[in-house]
C-alpha cells in the first residue's frame, strides 16, 4: 500500500456543513470533538453566500457571481453577494484561527469541485456553465487559483496544520451520465467526456501543493477509479449507498492506498446505534473483500453520511461525537 496516501488523515471528521449561524460556536464544537482531525465548518443557515455554491463562488478569481431567483449567476463585477460570501469566510477563518492556536496535525477545508460548480452556476444567459466547454475551462482555472489563495491563507493562519483539501462533487455522476437538467427542465445537458472530467479534476486538485486531497459525494455510484486517477488520496461517500457491485472498485482503491471516508452516521435527526453497530457494515465489507482487518484503522476515516446542515444543533453535536467513538471501536476491534 502506498504510504504517502495514507498519511495526513485522522480517524474521524465531519463533512463540512453544520446547523446554526454562530461561527465561533461551530468551530468550538468541531475542534473540541475532533482533536486530531478538525475541519473548517460551513454554516449555510446564514443565507446566500454561506451556502456551498455561494461560498465557493466567493473564492473565484476574476469571476464573480450574484444571486438571482433561479440561483447563482456569473456577472461582470463583484457585488454585494460576493462581498458577503467573502466576509463570512473571513469570519469562519478568524474563528478557526482562534481555536487552533498551537495546533499541529491534519486540518480539512472544503470547497465545491469544478463539475458540481459548473452544473450549479449560471451563465448570463441563465443556462448552466456546464453547457459551454470554454466556460467550464475558465471556471475551473478561476477555481484553482482561488483555492490556491485560500489554502495559502489557511496555512498562514494555522502554520502547524497539514491542510487536507476536500472537493465536494455531489453532481459529478449526473455530469458524467448526462443527467443535469437544462434551465427549461425539459432536456438534460450532454454528458461530459470522462477524460475531460478527470483532467479538470486533476488540475484543480493539483493546487494543494503536495498535501492530501479528498473528493466527497453523497450521491450513488461514486466514480472511485476516476477520482483516484485524478489525484484524490481519499474518497468520501455515503456508506449506505454502496452495493456489492462496488466491491471490486473499493477493493482496488484500498489496495492502491486510497483512504475511504466512510459516511456511516446519519446526517439527519434520528436514533444513533451503538458505535460498534455504526461501523459493522465497514467490517462486513472488509471481510467480503478479503482485506486484512489490521488495515482498517489505517484505511478508513469515519464521517457522517453527508453534511449536517439539515440536522438540529443537538443532533449534529451528537453525530460528530458518535463518529469519533465509532472510529475508536473500529481501531480497537477491527474484526
Amino acid at each position: 500500500m502506498s504510504e504517502n496516501s495514507q498519511t495526513g488523515f485522522g480517524p474521524a471528521t465531519g463533512i463540512g456543513s453544520l446547523p446554526g449561524q454562530d461561527a465561533r460556536e461551530a468551530v468550538k464544537t468541531v475542534t473540541g470533538t475532533f482533536e486530531d482531525f478538525p475541519f473548517l465548518p460551513e454554516l449555510p443557515a446564514r443565507g446566500p453566500g454561506a451556502d456551498m455554491i455561494g461560498r465557493t463562488a466567493g473564492m473565484l478569481v476574476e469571476l464573480y457571481a450574484r444571486v438571482e431567483p433561479s440561483g447563482w449567476r456569473l456577472g461582470d463585477r463583484p457585488g454585494r453577494d460576493t462581498r458577503r460570501a467573502r466576509a463570512w469566510l473571513r469570519e469562519d477563518l478568524d474563528a478557526l484561527e482562534e481555536f487552533t492556536q498551537g495546533y499541529e496535525g491534519p486540518l480539512k477545508v472544503q470547497a465545491v469541485g469544478p463539475w458540481t460548480l459548473a452544473a450549479a452556476l449560471e451563465l448570463r444567459s441563465g443556462e448552466a456553465v456546464l453547457s459551454d466547454a470554454g466556460a467550464c475551462r475558465d471556471l475551473a482555472a478561476s477555481l484553482a487559483e482561488g483555492l490556491r489563495q485560500h489554502l495559502a491563507e489557511v496555512a498562514r493562519r494555522i502554520p502547524g496544520a497539514g491542510i487536507v483539501l476536500q472537493l465536494d462533487e455531489p453532481s459529478l455522476t449526473a455530469v458524467l451520465r448526462g443527467r443535469v437538467r437544462t434551465a427549461s427542465g425539459y432536456r438534460t445537458h450532454r454528458a461530459v467526456d470522462r477524460q475531460v472530467v478527470e483532467a479538470t479534476l486533476r488540475d484543480v486538485l493539483g493546487v494543494r501543493g503536495g498535501g492530501p486531497a479528498v473528493v466527497h459525494s453523497c450521491a450513488p455510484d461514486v466514480p472511485f477509479a476516476l477520482l483516484r486517477r485524478a489525484g484524490a488520496h481519499a474518497v468520501s461517500f455515503d456508506f449506505s449507498l454502496l452495493t456489492e457491485r462496488d466491491d471490486e472498485v473499493i477493493g482496488e482503491a484500498v489496495e492502491g492506498g486510497t483512504r475511504l471516508f466512510a459516511g456511516v452516521v446519519p446526517s439527519t435527526d434520528g436514533p444513533l446505534s451503538d458505535p460498534a453497530g455504526s461501523v459493522m457494515g465497514v467490517r462486513t465489507l472488509w471481510r467480503r473483500l478479503g482485506l486484512h482487518p489490521g488495515l482498517l484503522a489505517d484505511a478508513v476515516t469515519v464521517t457522517p453520511a453527508c453534511g449536517l446542515a439539515g440536522a438540529s444543533p443537538e443532533y449534529a453535536r451528537r453525530a460528530l461525537a458518535h463518529c469519533g467513538r465509532a472510529a475508536r471501536s473500529l481501531a480497537d476491534n477491527p474484526e
